[in-house]
């Protein structure tokens, strides 16, 4: 997970994606910094986290 540190990635969780820059990922959390501020997610809830492809439509 430390090589997508700053880059634009999607983080699932069983309920939701999350679209954002990879800003910090700890050993209970990650976070990311989106279009509506920062969001945090507990490490135990994710269900992956990747790269995200570009779109041309959105900075993130």
């Amino acid at each position: 997970m430390m090589e997508l540190t700053g880059k634009i990635v999607e983080v699932a969780t069983a309920e939701l994606v999350y679209t954002g820059r990879l800003a910090w990922v700890g050993e209970a959390e990650v976070w990311l910094e989106s279009e509506t501020g920062w969001v945090s997610v507990p490490l135990e809830n994710i269900a992956f986290i990747r790269e995200k492809e570009k779109d041309a439509d959105s900075p993130f």
